[in-house]
């Protein structure tokens, strides 16, 4: 889908991930982000070839963007984007906020992810300079307390230990995984109200992850 390159001073999110498959808990999480924090649209951005995931699971890009295309369809507060995809080699956060931030000089960019990212982000590349291009927005999973959102745990420097506890979301998360939908259906179960209705559908006519119980 084209993105707009005249959109301006708008809060636009971006949710990166390689939705293999898209699920009803990435949907929530954009939907939530978008209302606590008044975003103007949310941007899902498939990776081509994730930095910190096994790739050998993955399937082809055309069945992941078509199976995010399907679940959005819509929804006018949600927008697919092929950026990474159409760049190939290893999707690097840093190139996409940057390459972002070209389409939409005039724009306040955030970044959303579960709470167990927000404990690797050190080990992004070029990290310090992601923090400075955009805000994150951080999905609390189960089990996470905010109190360990401290510059010993995070490895982060101040500020941005008390700067990551500013835009938090407070609703409960969606225990699915993707792994866990393609665990049911190498195993026959049903993945029904896992994956929206149109998704379970489409994986099953194209038989994906028949033989797929690796992470």
């Amino acid at each position: 889908m084209a993105m707009d390159k005249n959109v301006l001073e708008s809060k636009i999110g971006i949710l990166g991930g390689t939705f293999n498959p898209i699920h009803r808990g990435h949907l929530r999480m954009a939907q939530e982000a978008y209302k606590k924090f008044d975003l103007d649209k949310v941007l899902f951005v498939p990776s081509y070839l994730p930095p910190h995931k096994s790739s050998e699971d993955l399937v082809n890009t055309s069945h992941r963007m078509t199976m995010l295309e399907r679940a959005i369809k819509g929804d006018s507060r949600f927008e697919a984007s092929a950026l990474e995809l159409e760049r190939e080699g290893v999707s690097y956060s840093i190139d996409t906020i940057k390459e972002l931030h070209g389409v939409y000089p005039q724009s306040e960019l955030f970044f959303i992810i579960g709470s167990d990212t927000l404990f690797q982000l050190y080990t992004w590349k070029n990290i310090r300079s992601l923090l400075e291009l955009c805000t994150f927005i951080t999905y609390p999973r189960c089990g996470f307390e905010i109190d360990t959102i401290i510059a010993e745990v995070l490895k982060l420097d101040p500020p941005w230990p008390e700067k990551l506890k500013t835009y938090m979301l407070t609703e409960n998360f969606i225990e699915i995984s993707s792994r866990q939908i393609r665990k049911h259906v190498a195993e026959g179960k049903s993945i029904r109200y896992l994956v929206p209705i149109d998704i379970e559908n489409y994986i099953h006519k194209q038989n994906l992850y028949r033989g797929d119980l690796n992470d």
